[in-house]
């Protein structure tokens, strides 16, 4: 069966290194987590949160500019 819920209560959110102070478009994660990488707005903290898969998060992440 697959699983429904990640229990996030205690988790700590790391702000991207992109995110700046004028209230620009901030994502947040959670980090450290085997299964799962919890995504989220920064401004909208008790919004919805993505689950994405690890290796689809390490994907994502190779794609990005730097």
């Amino acid at each position: 069966m697959a699983r429904t819920e990640t229990d996030l209560s205690s988790a700590l959110w790391r702000k991207s290194s992109y995110s700046n102070g004028s209230g620009g478009d901030c994502v947040e994660v959670v980090v450290g987590l085997s299964d799962v990488v919890p995504v989220r707005d920064s401004k909208l903290q008790e919004g919805p949160v993505l689950l994405i898969p690890p290796t689809a998060w390490t994907t994502f992440i190779a794609t990005l500019p730097r």
